[in-house]
């Protein structure tokens, strides 16, 4: 019985504790290889044809609707899927990195 217990306790304070820890974003994703996805699928061509001039304004200037790494990657999805892309979810996530690591700098 003590030790069904204290298996109970062990547990508890493992849930409460997993709850503080935060996945690192995009840590499977190989940045140099989103790199080159950016640039095989010409992500900056498509954002400069949206704003004009340099495409790497849509990720710096001041009104950037990307806050979260989790709306990052519904941003990378959304563009795979509506260009036709057809991106693998491994592709996604190495431009995720790629983009987090150039711009974003989420922790």
């Amino acid at each position: 019985m003590m030790i069904m217990k204290n298996s109970l306790v062990s547990l508890f304070i493992l849930f409460i504790f997993a709850g503080y820890t935060q996945a690192i974003p995009f840590a499977r994703g190989k940045v140099e290889a989103g790199k080159v996805s950016f640039n095989k699928h010409k992500c900056n061509s498509c954002h400069a044809s949206m704003l004009g001039g340099d495409g790497s304004k849509i990720f710096t200037r001041n009104e950037h609707k990307i806050k979260t790494p989790e709306s990052l990657s519904t941003q990378i999805r959304s563009c795979s899927t509506n260009l036709g892309l057809m991106m693998f979810e491994e592709e996604e996530e190495n431009l995720g990195a790629y983009l987090n690591k150039q711009y974003y700098k989420f922790k």
